[in-house]
């Protein structure tokens, strides 16, 4: 009977949600705190410097391929669609990677997850916190490529055209969206101990392809666009373009048959299915992990 109820906590509610002053403490304090472990292993000039370089660097990395491939036709309403879609994109590593990359920190490097959880703190509402810098660090490097972008690809936005309400309304649900999809990824990661570095970037990469980041998902094989259907980084990114580029995204057939409010409907639906997913997973993930150990458990035991 003990075990019985000891197990039935699985899917106990009122542990899901905290009481708004633990909510309140947990977020506050592992926002500074992963602003603090972001941007304190440098001085500030090279962490600018950082700052601008790596989203350059990517960007420019995209730019040759596209040039190779293209012949340098950079006047085609392609080249805007995947270099927004590639620098929106990188709130994706920073954000979901970033939250589920809380649990190797605080485990592998600083030894300090179990007394995290000594702690009267709500642990989703800590690690979402601590996502919170990588936020932050995207939203320089996405606001560095695009204005790149605009300057030297000449990449044309109409600051008078452009939908400002969708666009953050937009940023602001996908946000929320990443940081569930980041909750699923850190409560696998809470039951896998050894050398699970790589889960987060593997779990982008993979989304990279099938989210229409850099193309249409018309140019995937039919057995697999179903996929990219099915994630609301797909939709989110769509919001995104057509809220900057409105007639140049619009003009690409995988979603054209969807207006903007129902493509908001859907990333709003899709956002609260992997919220209640997200929730339920890391709850379990947690309560295994406490059973077997896990919580101290570090790569070279």
């Amino acid at each position: 009977m003990a075990m019985t109820n000891q197990k039935s906590k699985i899917f106990n509610l009122k542990s899901l949600v905290p009481d708004r002053q633990t909510f309140t403490r947990s977020f506050r304090m592992a926002a500074w705190l992963g602003w603090q472990i972001e941007s304190n292993w440098t001085d500030p000039f090279l962490f600018a410097i950082y700052s601008i370089i790596k989203p350059l660097s990517g960007a420019a990395i995209l730019v040759v391929m596209y040039s190779i491939v293209s012949g340098g036709n950079f006047e085609s309403p392609i080249f805007p669609y995947i270099y927004l879609g590639n620098a929106f994109y990188m709130y994706v590593g920073q954000v979901m990677t970033g939250i589920s990359w809380a649990i190797i920190d605080d485990r592998e490097h600083y030894k300090t997850l179990k007394y995290m959880y000594m702690a009267p703190i709500h642990m989703p509402t800590y690690l979402m916190g601590r996502g919170v810098a990588r936020f932050i660090v995207a939203s320089i490097s996405v606001l560095i490529t695009i204005l790149f972008g605009v300057a030297f690809l000449h990449i044309q936005i109409d600051l008078a055209a452009v939908n400002w309400g969708l666009f953050f309304l937009s940023l602001f649900i996908g946000v929320i969206m990443l940081a569930m999809m980041g909750l699923i990824l850190a409560g696998i990661t809470l039951m896998l101990a050894n050398h699970v570095w790589f889960i987060g970037d593997a779990t982008a990469g993979a989304l990279y392809l099938f989210s229409g980041a850099i193309f249409p998902l018309d140019v995937l094989p039919a057995f697999l666009r179903p996929i990219g259907f099915i994630m609301p980084i797909t939709y989110w990114l769509e919001l995104l373009r057509r809220s900057l580029v409105g007639s140049v995204a619009q003009a690409f057939p995988t979603l054209a048959g969807f207006s903007n409010a129902q493509l908001l409907y859907i990333l709003i639906g899709l956002t609260i299915v992997f919220g209640v997913l997200s929730a339920v997973v890391f709850h379990w993930c947690e309560f295994r992990a406490r059973e077997r150990g896990m919580l101290d458990m570090v790569t070279n035991y």
